[in-house]
């Protein structure tokens, strides 16, 4: 399974304006995505690590980590509170 992640706010400046990420076993979610993402250590460990809160949308829409993703799905994390 492949999905498109996009990153806001403080998390685009860390890690860039997203990726994709393929080879995602079936039944995946947004925790196992963010698990996997913090495995690479490095930026994406720090940015996105358990202590931090980051918030998610699935296909634009808000969702909590146990969302299950789907094949082609747009994952977006940015923190919390994000001004303009």
């Amino acid at each position: 399974m492949n999905v498109q992640i996009r990153y806001f706010a403080s998390l685009r400046e860390a890690l860039g304006p997203g990726e994709s990420v393929a080879g995602l076993p079936e039944g995946s979610t947004l925790a196992s995505l963010r698990d996997a993402l913090i495995a690479r250590g490095g930026a994406h460990a720090t940015a996105l690590a358990r202590g931090r809160s980051v918030r998610c949308a699935l296909d634009q829409k808000m969702s909590d980590e146990g969302a299950v993703l789907r094949d082609g799905a747009e994952v977006a994390f940015f923190p919390p509170v994000t001004g303009g």
